[in-house]
């Protein structure tokens, strides 16, 4: 698994360096991974021993791996809040780490995002307004229509998912290394 571990880190490295710069996450880096992971554990899994079923078998966790690492990020961006190249990475991280160590990245990159946005959002001085429109934006489903408040686009705060992605995946690789 440690050579799936540098492969994650290292496609999240490069990947949060060029949301970084550009605000984009290249689709021969997130589609590639996710299509040449499956592969990658069938012809791991015969390196180090197994055959037939065995060996498909680590094919099929990778996809269950980015299957159930993709439902959040699916989720999120069908309501706009995260970018396709934020999604299309967490699916080949998923696909690379298999569901376990895959979801685990996933979870501390949020956590990561968790600690990165606010500061962002309080030395660029939007913390506070920021504040305010999450919370209209949670309350208006429970709220009638008449007392709902419209959030304009252009008041709303976008954040690059990319670094913080690199760290949670960096945090679980740590975690699982095995040496």
């Amino acid at each position: 698994m440690t050579v799936f571990l540098v492969a994650a880190v290292l496609v999240a490295g490069f990947a949060a360096f060029m949301d970084w710069r550009t605000g984009h996450i290249p689709n021969w880096l997130t589609l590639g991974g996710l299509a040449l992971a499956p592969v990658a554990h069938i012809v791991h899994a015969i390196a180090i021993g197994l055959r037939g079923q065995d060996a498909v078998m680590e094919a099929v966790w990778s996809v269950v791996g980015a299957l159930v690492v993709g439902i959040v990020p699916l989720l999120l961006y069908r309501n706009d809040a995260i970018g396709g190249g934020d999604v299309k990475l967490l699916l080949a991280l998923g696909a690379v780490l298999q569901w376990r160590i895959g979801f685990e990245a996933e979870v501390y990159s949020f956590f990561a995002a968790g600690l990165f946005a606010p500061a962002r959002l309080a030395y660029e001085g939007k913390l506070f307004k920021t504040l305010k429109n999450s919370m209209m934006i949670a309350a208006n489903p429970f709220l009638p229509k008449a007392k709902r408040r419209h959030v304009e686009p252009e008041s709303m705060t976008w954040f690059r998912f990319g670094p913080s992605m690199f760290v949670g995946t960096l945090f679980a690789a740590i975690v699982n290394w095995r040496g």
